[in-house]
């Protein structure tokens, strides 16, 4: 469960109502979801997931009910990788009052071809093309240009990383405001050095004798990736002379 603040000036909150910015908000989202970014938010606004207030001046305002709902979200996606559309339809079912299983990871439905992944990863790591193609709300044309700009790359014949849900949400978000897939294969390049630099850095403790050290690998690569990220970020930031809320 997601613990909101209760207010104060410290937790970005309006100090007479007990709203949230969105920024504070990202703040308890990170808790248990480290790698929801404000773009992530936006888009599910958008989509219609959520609805925060606004200020006169246009700023966003959540209530505690509103970062319960997004948390309910974001594990819907994490943990059941459900299409945008199956998510909205259970929460407008829950708001009704009706107790609504959430459908199986892997059902065929909602353009999924019901295949299922052929390699022994665990599922939940893994989405279909029919899957990725519902929930980012795009068609085979759309999916195929990303995929010619090496901005998605399935693991294997029609399987799809499960962060891939999130990289086409934040195309087409961008895309909104007229950056193309072209414009992103230089962040995509920027994004694979990245990657081969955490990977060199933990590729002695990968080939290490002792499985615990091995064990140690996977840890040690998210710390070192959201370490990058958060240097990503700040430096964007910091070359563009902006600040994210």
């Amino acid at each position: 469960m997601l613990q909101t603040p209760g207010g104060g000036a410290g937790h970005g909150a309006a100090a007479d109502t007990g709203l949230m910015s969105i920024g504070a908000v990202l703040g308890v989202l990170r808790e248990e979801f480290p790698e929801v970014t404000i773009s992530k938010i936006r888009f599910l606004e958008s989509e219609g997931l959520i609805e925060p207030r606004r200020t006169p001046s246009g700023y966003r305002k959540f209530s505690a009910g509103d970062v319960e709902r997004l948390g309910h979200v974001l594990r819907m996606q994490r943990d059941h990788y459900l299409p945008l559309k199956v998510i909205r339809e259970h929460l407008a079912a829950m708001e009704r009052g009706e107790a609504v299983p959430l459908p199986a990871l892997g059902r065929p439905g909602d353009g999924e071809d019901g295949r299922e992944p052929a390699s022994d990863v665990p599922s939940a790591a893994r989405i279909g093309r029919g899957r990725l193609l519902a929930a980012a709300g795009v068609d085979e044309r759309t999916l195929a240009e990303w995929e010619s700009y090496g901005l998605l790359t399935p693991v294997e014949d029609g399987v799809y990383d499960a962060e891939a849900v999130t990289v086409a949400a934040l195309i087409t978000e961008l895309g909104r405001s007229g950056i193309e897939p072209r414009h992103l294969r230089a962040m995509k390049a920027a994004a694979d050095r990245e990657a081969g630099l955490v990977d060199q850095v933990v590729a002695p403790l990968k080939r290490h004798r002792n499985p615990q050290t091995r064990a140690h690998a996977e840890a040690r690569t998210k710390e070192l990736a959201a370490l990058t990220v958060k240097l990503h970020a700040a430096l964007v930031q910091a070359a563009l002379g902006v600040r994210l809320p």
